[in-house]
Order: structure tokens, then C-alpha cells, then sequence
């Protein structure tokens, strides 16, 4: 009889060990989404000509470079 346990404990261990497997593989492809670069880094370009308007002209002028920056963003993967 002290066979059959450890066969029972040994095989539960095997389900268990599949199981967490099979959650990491759905969470895997969740990591390929992500943005590559943090997104102070992203869009220099757009970046730059979005400030440069607001600074010099103020927000509600800068409409055009505000909404470029944004599209590269989003191109980037970023959800804003």
C-alpha cells in the first residue's frame, strides 16, 4: 500500500506542473503587445515640434503637432 501514494503524489504533481504551463503560454503573447521603447523616448521628432509650438504659441494652437505626436504614439503601440 505505500506504493500506490507516492504514485498518486507523483502524478498530481504532474498535472500540476502542466497546468501552470498552459497559463504562461496565453499570458505570452500579452508581452509581444508592449511598446518597445518607454514612451519619453518615443516620437522624438513629433516631440519636439509639439513642444516648440506650445511653448511658443500655446496649447490651443498646437492642435496639428499634438495630434501627430499622439498617432506616432499609438503607431508605437501606446495607448493613449
Amino acid at each position: 500500500m505505500g506504493g500506490l501514494p507516492a504514485e498518486n503524489t507523483s502524478s498530481a504533481l504532474v498535472l500540476q506542473r502542466s497546468q501552470p504551463n498552459q497559463g504562461s503560454a496565453v499570458t505570452t503573447p500579452s508581452l509581444d503587445t508592449k511598446p518597445k521603447k518607454k514612451i519619453c523616448c518615443a516620437c522624438p521628432d513629433t516631440k519636439k515640434l509639439r513642444d516648440e509650438c506650445i511653448v511658443e504659441h500655446g496649447q490651443d494652437a498646437c492642435t496639428k503637432w499634438i495630434d501627430a505626436h499622439l498617432k506616432c504614439l499609438r503607431a508605437e503601440g501606446f495607448n493613449v
